[in-house]
């Protein structure tokens, strides 16, 4: 067949596909294009980010005033770095979630969502300059910065996508959109694995700006069919300050059951990801002498999650969310986390640790994180930009700051005593999925503004 012949039945075949998803066409693409740039920006970095935690130089993470602080006081950081950056992420998140709601509140979404957007801009540039000239101290100022970019730029991410897409098609399309950021995250650890090593980390951080003004187009471009859909369904306009308390989201996570439902098992999601992810920090730590090998392996385990995560996207999530809704994808990765612990509690073997947290990370990222984010588009606007970053955000980051001191306790039983542990939060992570499948089914089928 010729190319021109078969060309614009290609075309036509894709624009029977987009009419059967009952999407706009260029607002999918727009927002793929917006997922893909995001975490690709923000995957160029994780291996830097794991690098650097797993560090066994203390002063290329934490400050010499830092240092001697604690030093004086009989306490090596040493011992308990990830344990001090964690606490230290918790704080920040503390401090800046207000300041969130202060943003979210008092401008429009024209407004706070470039804001954002160019603060991490900015902030990368600064980044590249302390990691160029080496600065005592980059480790931990990089990696309290990066957890909130990925927890903040992600979070107004899929607020603003319930904006642009209803229920139906949100269960159509988020699998997809799911999958266009997996690509990207596929992407991210590639280009650091092929240039890291012979560009150095610092111009790492210029290659993730690019990728976030990319990221800021696109979001210009979309707020158009956000604004026609408001309009079409009389929602309240996302053109407007959306008012309300600086700390309403907190308040909504306190009074409403589903949000705190959905709390639990985000804070329980976090709780197993954190004890595996310290105990491969552990093997990291013994197992790799410098960092650039340290980020060849960390960015080696993301390109399998990811691969895990985009077969599942493209094959399963929407399959799953428009016929089925979303229990089984809420249900089923608790499953197999259970499973996972099960064998690690029996055995926890250095490879078993690699399977599982692949399992776990490409489980959350392909099915349950799309199926948390369809609730989204079924309630009101502080309900998504408020509650739903509050969750992101400070809830999150609290689970990760108890579960990183408990697993310092459980450590000193073994690996064993970890993944035994590790179990019984599973298990109550799957019990706050089954608990938010009964609230879910309260709402309306589509949000009232």
């Amino acid at each position: 067949m010729t190319p021109s012949t078969d060309d614009p039945n290609r075309r036509r075949g894709l624009r029977q596909a987009l009419d059967q998803l009952g999407v706009d066409s260029p607002a999918l693409w727009w927002s793929l294009l917006y997922f893909f740039c995001l975490l690709t920006g923000y995957y160029v970095l994780r291996p830097v980010r794991e690098a650097m935690a797993a560090s066994s130089d203390i002063e290329a993470i934490f400050p010499h005033g830092m240092i001697a602080f604690f030093a004086d006081r009989g306490v090596s950081l040493g011992e308990f770095a990830l344990q001090v950056i964690f606490t230290s992420v918790f704080l920040i998140m503390l401090v800046l979630q207000p300041v969130y709601g202060w943003l979210v509140s008092r401008f429009p979404r024209r407004v706070f969502l470039p804001v954002i957007y160019g603060f991490f801009i900015l902030t990368l540039l600064l980044f590249y300059a302390m990691f160029d000239s080496g600065m005592p101290g980059r480790g931990l100022a990089f990696i309290l910065w990066i957890t909130v970019f990925n927890l903040f730029a992600v979070a107004v991410f899929w607020s603003f996508m319930a904006d642009v897409f209803d229920n139906v098609q949100a269960r159509a399309c988020y699998g997809y959109i799911g999958a266009a950021g997996t690509v990207g995250a596929f992407l991210g650890p590639l280009l650091t694995k092929a240039l890291v090593t012979r560009l150095g980390v610092a111009n790492m951080m210029l290659v993730s700006a690019v990728m976030l003004v990319l990221c800021v187009v696109c979001l210009l471009r979309l707020r158009h069919y956000a604004v026609r859909r408001e309009r079409a369904r009389k929602l309240a306009s996302g053109e407007q300050p959306m008012g309300g308390e600086v700390l309403a989201g907190l308040k909504l996570i306190a009074r409403e059951p589903l949000l705190r439902w959905l709390a639990l098992m985000v804070v329980m999601g976090v709780g197993v990801g954190t004890l595996l992810y310290n105990e491969q920090n552990a093997i990291a730590r013994t197992a790799f002498s410098n960092a650039e090998q340290r980020a060849n392996f960390f960015a080696t385990l993301d390109l399998a999650v990811n691969t895990l995560t985009l077969v599942v996207q493209l094959l399963l999530t929407r399959k799953i969310l428009s016929r089925f809704g979303i229990a089984p994808a809420l249900l089923i990765p608790g499953c197999a986390i259970i499973l996972g612990f099960s064998i690690l509690a029996a055995s926890p073997l250095p490879i078993m640790v690699a399977i599982v947290q692949v399992v776990t990370r490409a489980s959350e990222f392909s099915l349950a994180k799309p199926a948390r984010e369809t609730i989204y588009t079924r309630v009101g606007r502080e309900w998504r930009y408020k509650a739903g970053a509050a969750i992101d955000t400070v809830i999150y980051r609290g689970g990760d700051l108890t579960f990183v001191w408990l697993h310092k306790l459980l450590s000193a039983f073994g690996s064993n005593v970890v993944f035994g542990a590790g179990l019984l939060v599973a298990g109550t992570m799957t019990f706050g999925a089954w608990r938010l499948l009964r609230e879910e089914r309260k709402l309306p089928p589509e949000r009232a503004g």
